[in-house]
């Protein structure tokens, strides 16, 4: 009988995806599959998780207000498809709901300019502080921009996303090397968030801040359609630029323990858009949890 990482691995290769995965138990750290789950990999857009949390204990701190408002200029920020990056005119809201939206809109331009609030230095702490040795971020969105218009000898970011969809090319850039790029394990996002679940990282407050705002996160087609189940939470970050796409996330089924899974992939096609590599991770995800789904005592 195959085991779960084995039928794993299959569904990456029928998608034609490279797939690395990890995922736990957060009751129970010993319960968990993997399949090289403690490879470095890139993290693209995953990188805003940490990112918010670090925000959520600066909030904690009392170092930053999360009511405080502030006027955001979309031509001055990251371009992106979603969120501020996306509007025309000058946008004031509050750090919080900044925060908001890089998350569950994946806002490159709320990202950019968060961090530049905040820092590297809460974001390399909280990471230190969890001994996620392995886990580095290296920069924000613009500066991942910056690569590839600088590794594709392009004019803009329009222009490098447009080279490096060729399928007539095989690009060898920094942003897909996790030696250069942001990056991390499987294995140790998977820590991240059963420790961000159980409440150990922040306050009470901002631990159901952070919980209320993952789960409301838009993207339903990669490890959410592996759940399309009444009842059944699934609080996510996705991860995309060029061949990779990803997805961390925390998966609850009513009256079990929750299960953390992290699935991180790299395509052999360029096209912008593979249902095939998303339905691959929502397939992957709903192997791994299911195969750690366990009731709560009564």
């Amino acid at each position: 009988m195959s085991t779960a990482a084995d039928r794993i691995r299959a569904v990456f290769a029928d998608a034609g995806c490279s797939g690395w995965l990890h995922a736990r138990r957060c009751a129970d750290p010993t319960a968990e599959v993997t399949v090289d789950g403690h490879a470095r990999v890139v993290t693209a857009s995953v990188y805003k998780l940490p990112l918010f949390v670090a925000f959520c204990r600066s909030v904690d701190a009392g170092r930053i207000d999360p009511t405080a408002r502030l006027t955001v200029i979309p031509s001055d920020c990251t371009p992106g498809p979603t969120g501020i990056a996306a509007l025309h005119d000058p946008v004031t809201m509050s750090w919080r709901d900044l925060a908001t939206s890089m998350m569950t809109v994946s806002d490159n331009a709320a990202a950019d300019v968060l961090l530049g609030e905040i820092g590297l230095a809460p974001v390399e702490d909280l990471l230190r502080d969890l001994g996620l040795t392995e886990t580095r971020i290296v920069g924000g969105t613009a500066d991942q921009h910056e690569s590839l218009v600088r590794d594709t000898d392009t004019p803009s970011t329009a222009a490098a996303f447009a080279t490096l969809a060729d399928n007539d090319e095989a690009w060898s850039i920094s942003a897909y090397d996790p030696t250069y790029a942001s990056a991390t394990t499987p294995e140790e996002m998977t820590r991240f968030l059963a420790a961000l679940w159980t409440g150990t990282l922040i306050s009470p407050a901002q631990t159901d801040f952070v919980r209320a705002v993952m789960r409301n996160q838009v993207w339903p087609h990669r490890i959410a359609a592996g759940f399309p189940h009444r009842g059944v939470s699934v609080a996510g970050k996705t991860g995309t630029v060029g061949i990779i796409r990803n997805e961390v996330a925390v998966v609850e089924f009513p009256g079990e323990y929750p299960v953390t899974v992290a699935v991180f992939t790299r395509a052999a096609r360029a096209d912008p858009v593979l249902p095939a590599v998303d339905a691959a991770i929502a397939e992957a995800a709903r192997i791994a949890v299911t195969d750690l789904r366990r009731p709560l005592p009564e």
